[in-house]
C-alpha cells in the first residue's frame, strides 16, 4: 500500500502562481508513475498532467499545457504541479495517484491508477 499526501493548495489570484506537492512517506517512490488529476462538484475526475518513473517523459492535458509544470525528485520521494498564470477555470480538488509501470510509461487515464491521495483544493479567485 503506498500512501499519498498532497499540499500546497489554496486560494489564489488569476495570473499568480501555485505548487502543489505530493509525497509518498515510506513509500518506494522511484516504483511509480505518477500523475495529478482534478475533479469538481457534479463532474467526473480529469488528467491534468503525468510523469513517468523515471521522470523523462510526461504530459499535459490541453487546458493546462504551457501554463502548468509537473516534475518529481526521486531523493525526496515528492511530486510537484507547478500551476502559472492560473485561471478560476483551474478550481477543483486536486489529487496525485501513483501507478506501479515501467520505466518510461505514463498514463493518463483515471482507471490507470492504483493509489489516490486525499486531494487538496485549489481556489483561482480574484
Amino acid at each position: 500500500q503506498v500512501q499519498l499526501v498532497e499540499s500546497g493548495g489554496g486560494l489564489v489570484q488569476p495570473g499568480g502562481s501555485l505548487t502543489l506537492s505530493c509525497k509518498t512517506p515510506g513509500g518506494t517512490f522511484t516504483d511509480y508513475a505518477m500523475g495529478w488529476f482534478r475533479q469538481t462538484p457534479g463532474k467526473a475526475r480529469e488528467f491534468v498532467a503525468a510523469i513517468s518513473r523515471v521522470g523523462v517523459t510526461f504530459d499535459y492535458a490541453d487546458s493546462v499545457k504551457a501554463r502548468f509544470a509537473i516534475s518529481r525528485d526521486n531523493a525526496k520521494n515528492t511530486l510537484c504541479l507547478q500551476m502559472n498564470n492560473p485561471k478560476p477555470e483551474d478550481t477543483a480538488v486536486y489529487y496525485c495517484a501513483a501507478v506501479s509501470v515501467g520505466g518510461f510509461a505514463y498514463y493518463k487515464e483515471t482507471n490507470e491508477y492504483e493509489y489516490w491521495g486525499q486531494g487538496t483544493q485549489v481556489t483561482v479567485s480574484s
